[in-house]
């Protein structure tokens, strides 16, 4: 088979496409042919690494947690009926050499999820976002613990950076629990994609007074903000949350120190919440898979322009260019196409 490894960290140039024998499962685990292979942002940083060229883990690392194909083999343990199921793959590639950039990779097979009859385009756009935006929309103390249509009904979000993927993925969430979404953005052309996402006010920045244009909106302020570049938006989230209301923060996007103001966050009781898909409490995590399949069984979630989120398509044989298009913030998915479909 062929597939996409580094053996050292570093920048793309240490991305090689090889020959590898197609794995065995093993217990508890399923091969899947991968189709398509999603890029994240925490793929090329781990690939590149802490700046000394140390190789991964197990010497070699074939990347990217996210990705959507065919079960093709189990494992002992696992039902023989998986066979011939579409899925899409989450978490991979984490602490696990075995990532999605490839013809084929083994998962355990709690990390697959039938897809149906949804394209493989939107299964391997699922995993990290869905999940990252899952997170950001039920971590809160005023937010339920699941999401299903009508859980968000009567609350406002406010999506900081609404055409970036995670961004992407909380408005189509929040939409289908019924909130009302605010996104922000920086262009005309980003607030078409939030727009286009199903954000109900969409707000550029760069022209407009966030703050005053959702108090517009919300005068007591916001339930919960899904929060990309948290150093640079502070003041404005210290000014729109409003009483018991969270500020998950799942990115670093403009800096990594952040400074709170302590009195103001006290009285209106408001939690600033850190997200990190992998290392998710194992309850939270469950919730945001099954959800997700929910979600994207019911037909709700959809991929490319029409939705906000349009699609970069890659080879295999490309993977370096993909992600140097991710590490230089694509606007949409990238996405590498790792065999036929």
């Amino acid at each position: 088979m062929t597939a996409a490894v580094y053996r050292r960290t570093g920048d793309p140039s240490v991305l090689e496409v090889v020959d590898r024998p197609v794995p065995e499962p093993g217990p508890g685990e399923v091969l899947v042919r991968v189709a398509v292979s999603g890029v994240n942002p925490t793929d090329w940083k781990s690939r590149q690494g802490d700046g000394s060229g140390a190789p991964p883990k197990e010497g070699w690392q074939i990347p990217h947690q996210d990705g959507a194909g065919v079960i093709e083999a189990v494992g002992t343990g696992v039902d023989a009926k998986l066979l011939g199921e579409r899925v899409w793959i989450w978490e991979a590639a984490w602490q696990r050499p075995w990532g999605t950039a490839a013809e084929y990779t083994v998962v355990p097979v709690r990390q697959v999820v039938r897809l149906g009859s949804a394209s493989f385009d939107l299964g391997a756009s699922l995993g990290i976002p869905f999940l990252t935006a899952h997170r950001c929309l039920t971590v809160g103390e005023t937010m339920p613990d699941r999401l299903d249509v009508g859980a968000l009904s009567g609350r406002t979000v406010l999506v900081q950076g609404g055409a970036g993927a995670v961004g992407n993925a909380a408005i189509q969430l929040a939409r289908w629990a019924d909130a009302t979404v605010v996104a922000t953005v920086s262009s005309a052309e980003k607030a078409q994609l939030a727009a286009a996402a199903g954000a109900t006010h969409v707000i550029n920045y760069r022209d407009e007074d966030v703050v005053a244009e959702v108090r517009k909106i919300v005068p007591a302020g916001v339930d919960a903000i899904v929060e990309v570049a948290a150093a640079r938006n502070a003041e404005i989230d210290r000014q729109v949350i409003g009483p018991a209301g969270t500020v998950a923060v799942y990115a670093d996007d403009g800096g990594e120190s952040l400074a709170i103001p302590i009195r103001p966050m006290m009285i209106s009781n408001v939690r600033w919440q850190f997200v990190l898909v992998y290392t998710l409490p194992p309850v939270a995590k469950a919730h945001a898979v099954e959800d997700v399949a929910a979600a994207a069984a019911s037909g709700v979630l959809r991929v490319g322009v029409e939705a906000g989120l349009p699609l970069h398509y890659y080879p295999l044989t490309e993977i370096a260019e993909a992600h140097r298009a991710v590490q230089n913030r694509a606007v949409g998915k990238v996405l590498v196409v790792t065999s036929a479909q």
